[in-house]
């Protein structure tokens, strides 16, 4: 790493040592320089004339997780052959609270893409105002096409290595990508198992044994709720906009579900096979019958245009429909510099992140020089590890709360989140959301560690 006194460098000076530094330590991993990329090129002009932050190193230190643990994942399939899989915990920082992030099983998962999500982690659990730190985990793990048995059979393995090193006052993993309540049912049963002990390791646990209501829909609700909070923030509404959301899962289906309480017409969803258009708005009716087809029958989206003739499917993102607002609710980098020059053609005012890191950084860079509204995914996609955060603390004290308060308690959160970024990002021009979430993300945890001293 480059280090340098303060005083010595200007902060776009600062910022291409830093960034040298940092790919020549991690090569090969860009998911990772991205997220840290685009991170210090908001916090460095901040930190400029705050030389305390630069003399303790605190962005160096950042960078660096407290620990990387990568382990041997087999397991039998039902063919009785052994697989074997890469599993990782990735435990980034916990200046604020016990590392706090998802499990993903994808089969593009690796260090580059768990150490981009870990980071980002970090601060989007600062902006909640929740003492929770940051991390991420996963396996190279496909659980498509895989039977009931075959991914218990490898969530139980895969848990049997990682159990040494989390726990309710330490790492407390949730659901990601291919991780939802069937695995994490089967991860927390082992555990259970394991360490005799029923404690809130594991969030986005069935009602039944210690979840929270609306931990399934918080992530898209946060997103949508965050969009409106934009809307307003800028002197527009809502109402009646059409909005292209991709993605078919949680995320995006319960996004979709929030923007129509909201009066809003989402005309599209996607998954792996393409995207469907549906010109007339996707409505509760037909929301439903997305969320039957992906969690029971695990179909493809295309099967929509056969129960609603009215509407078209394409290969592809949907990033090329006329629309007013997008939310990419995917995954990392679906949204590319070209997309982004597409959908600022067909007049897009607007952008919330229901996915982590959706968008490119050439298009985040188009999005700003066209004065689109964009809500990065550590502040709008929040909502979920907020709401994650909450059933770690009704597990602390062994209660359960109503979907009334819970939802209240996720408006709030929202709220919040957008204040901070509209105080830190606020210019003459505007508001910067991906500033203000960076610099407000950043301060919490980066007192918290001046605190601690060299550590």
């Amino acid at each position: 790493m480059t280090y340098f006194m303060p005083g010595e460098k200007n902060a776009n000076e600062m910022l291409i040592s830093f960034m040298e530094g940092v790919t020549k330590r991690n090569p090969g991993e860009p998911e990772f320089h991205q997220a840290v990329h685009e991170f210090a090129a908001n916090i460095f002009p901040f930190i400029e004339d705050k030389p305390i932050y630069q003399e303790m190193r605190i962005m160096e230190r950042l960078v660096e997780p407290d620990r990387a643990i990568y382990f041997r994942v087999p397991w039998t399939d039902d063919a009785g052959n052994i697989r074997v899989n890469r599993g990782f915990r990735v435990q980034f920082n916990n200046s604020i609270g016990p590392y706090k992030g998802g499990i993903r099983f994808h089969p593009n998962v690796n260090m580059s893409v768990l150490k981009f999500l870990g980071f980002e982690q970090i601060f989007k659990n600062s902006l909640t105002g929740l003492p929770m730190g940051g991390g991420k985990g996963g396996a190279n793990f496909n659980p498509k096409g895989k039977s009931d048995n075959e991914i218990m059979r490898f969530c139980q393995s895969f848990i049997t290595e990682l159990y040494r090193h989390i726990g309710s006052y330490t790492d407390v993993p949730a659901g990601d990508i291919g991780v939802g309540a069937r695995e994490i049912g089967f991860m927390f049963g082992q555990y259970k198992r394991i360490t005799n002990q029923f404690s809130g390791v594991l969030t986005g646990k069935g009602l039944q044994y210690g979840g929270s209501k609306l931990r399934t829909e918080a992530t898209g609700y946060g997103a949508a709720i965050f969009l409106n909070e934009m809307m307003k923030e800028s002197g527009r509404f809502i109402e009646g906009k059409r909005i292209s959301i991709s993605g078919a899962g949680n995320v995006a289906t319960y996004a979709a579900e929030k923007i129509l309480q909201l009066g809003a017409k989402p005309i599209t969803l996607s998954d792996s096979s393409g995207f469907i258009h549906d010109p007339e708005g996707i409505t509760q009716e037909k929301l439903e019958w997305v969320k039957e087809l992906k969690q029971e029958r695990r179909g493809q989206i295309n099967e929509y245009v056969k129960e609603y003739p009215t509407a078209t499917f394409h290969e592809g993102r949907p990033w090329n429909v006329p629309t007013d607002i997008a939310m990419p609710c995917a995954t990392q980098n679906e949204l590319s510099l070209g997309d982004a020059n597409t959908l600022i053609k067909n007049g897009i005012i607007a952008i919330s992140e229901g996915a982590n890191m959706p968008c490119e950084l050439d298009a985040v860079n188009a999005f700003k020089q066209a004065n689109v509204l964009l809500g990065p995914a550590k502040a709008a996609n929040a909502g979920g590890v907020g709401i994650s955060g909450l059933e770690m603390s009704q597990n602390s004290t062994r209660v359960s709360w109503s979907n009334e308060k819970v939802e209240q308690h996720l408006n709030q959160m929202i709220e919040r989140i957008h204040a901070q970024c509209v105080e830190h990002g606020r210019s003459e021009n505007g508001v910067d959301y991906v500033k203000g979430a960076n610099i407000a993300g950043f301060i919490k945890v980066a007192d918290a560690m001046l605190a601690y001293g060299h550590v």
